[in-house]
């Protein structure tokens, strides 16, 4: 961030610190003239890894958008100049004087070493503060007198019996305001329950109920919009192919499978295995009134033996470090879950797995499972991944050959569960079957160790009790 002018500050694409270098441009939410604050979500950007709002780090009026919505944005380049010296935009040259003071305030008041991340310019107590509504204060530049009047503010809506400023966003999560969208709700309008304002899904819900629509914003109260950047026109009848970019998940998904797959060299067993008593486990604790609100699936028993199988097996958590040439040994489980997006591949982890208790593996499990599809998982919840299982049963699947997660030294498929014929106490019966396939990396894990983990993960399976008598 720098002052390309008096009073005039420029926002520049923030550097997560995470190897990404460009992020696309998903929405702006302001426009030339209005006035922002700090800690005010100025745009939805997308990034390799996830799509999040960026609030600005101080207050003044938005003099300039410089890319349209849909455009990529390296890492560093100015993506809007605000003006701080007042309630409108000055030209450069003027008000040199009265803007001096609040440039002045406006560096004194941010705190020294504070470096541009994702979500903004640190963590700082006053963007914290900020981004909560405060309906009937106004920014103080705002309150100057000008000699003309600008436009008056179109009438606000009323949440919770207070009027919305209307300087002031709707808050709300990107996949609330996608929901709102998909159901043609303008989010001025829903009145907000969620803490400190925020809209929620049962509020937009709410506000699209056919006893209940919301009225219409007044013409002029729309938000305001960025000139949007080209579609995709929509093939012809007749047209042979279509040419889709490759950006955002889609292209960091690309990327890191063919590293993944030209490094580290794959090798991948399968077995197949009965697995009736755990799915008529799976059905008994759903019926626990003492696990009542505990989401149990298949997928959280694969995930709990996986984790006995590495603490059975903990060469098999480790990772190659190629440029000191060792071999990293990780004394924690960050159990990774790869999920289909509408943006493409993602792979969340739940941090530190092999210590939760079954209630608290399947918690987080159906928090990252939702986080994910609804696109609100942020980078941080991407990072430092030790081993992966991916559920491709759930497309009727019955196995494949998964590639590694870059970094990490296993990743277990799961696959489709049926009923099939099989030799069960020296006769053939009907049991519920499954063919798990488990890939590693050959440099760290040799045969026998694949083998072994990969073993012990199905013999938990066709004897749950293992779960309990394995240490």
């Amino acid at each position: 961030m720098t002052e390309s002018a008096q009073a005039v500050r420029e926002f520049k694409m923030p550097d997560v610190g995470e190897g990404l270098t460009e992020a696309e441009i998903l929405k702006w939410y302001v426009q030339p003239g209005d006035t922002v604050t700090d800690g005010q979500v100025v745009c939805e950007v997308e990034t390799a890894k996830a799509a999040v709002e960026l609030p600005i780090p101080f207050d003044g009026t938005v003099r300039e958008l410089r890319f349209a919505e849909g455009t990529t944005v390296d890492v560093g380049q100015v993506i809007i100049s605000v003006a701080t010296g007042g309630g409108e935009a000055p030209a450069p040259e003027t008000e040199a004087a009265p803007a001096e003071a609040p440039a002045a305030e406006a560096e004194s008041a941010e705190p020294q070493g504070r470096q541009p991340v994702l979500v903004g310019y640190g963590v700082s107590e006053s963007s914290t503060k900020r981004r909560a509504r405060r309906p009937a204060e106004q920014p103080p530049a705002a309150q100057a007198p000008a000699p003309e009047a600008p436009a008056p503010a179109p009438a606000a809506p009323v949440a919770n019996g207070t009027p919305v400023s209307g300087a002031d966003r709707p808050l709300a999560k990107p996949p609330v305001r996608k929901l709102a969208k998909d159901l043609g709700v303008d989010l001025a309008t829903v009145v907000p329950t969620g803490e400190g304002g925020v809209v929620t899904r049962e509020d937009v819900h709410a506000a699209a109920a056919p006893q209940a629509p919301a009225e219409p914003a007044p013409a002029s109260a729309p938000q305001p919009q960025a000139a949007p950047a080209p579609q995709a026109a929509a093939p012809a009848p007749d047209a042979r192919e279509t040419r889709i970019p490759v950006k955002g998940v889609r292209k960091a998904t690309a990327q890191a499978m063919v590293g993944s797959a030209f490094t580290a060299p794959h090798v991948t067993e399968f077995v197949t295995v009965d697995v009736t008593r755990t799915m008529k486990l799976v059905e008994k604790m759903k019926a626990d009134k003492d696990l009542a609100g505990v989401r149990i699936n298949p997928l959280l028993m694969v995930a709990r033996a996986l984790l006995v199988a590495i603490r059975r097996n903990p060469d098999v958590n480790a990772a190659w470090d190629e440029a000191n040439q060792e071999i990293v040994r990780k004394h924690y489980v960050n159990l990774g879950i790869a999920a289909a997006t509408p943006r493409g591949l993602i792979v969340p982890n739940i941090k530190d797995a092999q210590a939760k208790t079954l209630p608290e593996l399947a918690a987080a499990l159906g928090e990252l499972v939702s986080t994910a599809r609804e696109g609100r998982t942020s980078p941080a919840d991407m990072q430092g991944g030790t081993v992966t299982i991916t559920n491709v049963g759930v497309f009727g699947v019955d196995t494949g050959t998964p590639i590694l997660n870059p970094g990490e030294s296993a990743i277990l498929a799961f696959g489709a569960v049926k009923w099939q014929p099989w030799v069960h106490k020296g006769k053939v019966k009907p049991r519920q079957v499954t063919t798990l396939a488990l890939s590693f990396d050959h440099r760290l894990v040799d045969g026998e160790l694949g083998s072994k983990v990969l073993a012990d993960v199905a013999a938990v399976l066709e004897h749950p009790k293992r779960l309990l008598t394995w240490t």
